[in-house]
């Protein structure tokens, strides 16, 4: 065998090698991905109580309006959810959005976490992978991992943001008055929860309408999504519309969501459109 021939034979078994340990190591992901969306799913209550108006009555009158929008007469307050979703996700900015279609399904579990798996697609470009509470991997082509984060203090106290943020609209239960978790009015049409958990605390600001349907959310997200690239607190929020009612809760099916939520450089870099939402249990 000729020098040439050896090497093109060395590079496709280094190739054919390098291919099934990226197979693998994704693998590994998907297997992960399961596990978590699993374990959190046993969070959920075996035998919750049901839901009276007496449960919030002592609640500043936007929030009361917003529990008795949000949750029927008699729902089994299940607080772990499952979302199935699609829609749009901007890997850009606002002057150049290059937004990929997406579909997700979504595990939210306030306060132990969440997990968002996904698959995106946008001309040849194909996106897939998951963000959680421990975590964000996404790979590209699904070959490729292109990002690789979580484990430290600032991906934790950012991804609980998020997921307790998504709780207000998502699984309702999870926001009721109980240890850990505290609400506040701010004017007639705003009122502020806040809940603590293993250290962290996040405050966030809900608008309702006369009603007690809720409009947007808002608060102060730990985030490096700014020029500089540095961790800190700046406005995150996003608005709700398009009604649902799952299960005895009564939900946003349509969300736009994005960073610097109320100033000039807002990007709804998020925009999902619900398409089931379950509550697992045994």
């Amino acid at each position: 065998m000729n020098p040439t021939t050896l090497l093109i034979t060395f590079l496709l078994v280094v190739l054919i090698l390098a291919a099934g340990v990226l197979a693998g190591w994704r693998l590994l992901d998907h297997r992960g991905d399961r596990k978590a969306m699993h374990e959190l799913a046993l969070n959920q209550p075996e035998q919750p109580p049901t839901f009276s108006a007496g449960m919030v009555a002592d609640l500043p009158e936007p929030a009361r309006r917003y529990f008795l929008f949000a949750i029927e007469p008699r729902t089994l307050l299940y607080t772990v959810g499952e979302i199935t979703m699609e829609g749009r996700f901007g890997m850009g900015d606002r002057d150049n959005p290059n937004y990929l279609d997406f579909s997700a399904t979504q595990v939210l579990a306030v306060p132990e976490g969440f997990v968002w798996k996904m698959r995106a697609r946008g001309g040849l470009m194909r996106l897939s992978g998951s963000d959680s509470h421990r975590w964000t991997r996404f790979w590209l082509m699904g070959l490729l991992p292109v990002a690789r984060l979580g484990g430290d203090p600032d991906h934790t106290r950012s991804a609980y943001g998020r997921y307790v943020a998504e709780a207000v609209f998502w699984t309702p239960a999870a926001m009721l008055p109980g240890p850990g978790i505290s609400w506040e009015g701010l004017d007639d049409d705003r009122a502020r929860v806040t809940v603590k958990y293993q250290g962290l605390s996040q405050s966030v600001d809900l608008t309702v309408a006369a009603d007690g349907q809720p409009l947007e959310v808002r608060f102060q997200r730990w985030s490096n999504a700014n020029p500089e690239k540095q961790h800190r607190l700046q406005p995150f929020g996003g608005y709700l519309s398009e009604f649902r009612s799952f299960g005895g809760f009564r939900l946003p099916t349509h969300v736009e969501a994005g960073n610097h939520f109320g100033t000039d450089q807002y990007f709804p870099f998020f925009v999902a459109d619900v398409t089931v939402v379950e509550y697992p249990h045994e």
